[in-house]
């Protein structure tokens, strides 16, 4: 990670708490976006992580839009399916 940019929990609400359940009702893919809520990362720094290749999990770039494998944050979270 370069040393300017710092990565912090975002201000989610009770309410929008990511469960294992609600991370797999995602489907496949999911974006940047939502990705950093789950791990607690901020849009902007997320969106820098991804252009720089440094989002602590694999993030794909189709057309202009970055997309995250589900199964990727799955398995961040120690979550994934055997």
């Amino acid at each position: 990670m370069t040393p300017d940019v710092k990565v912090e929990p975002s201000s989610v609400a009770m309410d929008e708490i990511w469960t294992v359940e609600r991370v797999k009702a995602l489907g496949v893919m999911t974006n940047v976006e939502t990705a950093a809520q789950i791990l607690g990362i901020g849009r902007t720094v997320a969106y820098r992580l991804a252009k720089d290749g440094e989002f602590p999990v694999q993030v794909l770039r189709i057309g202009h839009s970055y997309r995250v494998p589900v199964l990727r944050l799955l398995e961040l979270l120690g979550a994934e399916e055997g």
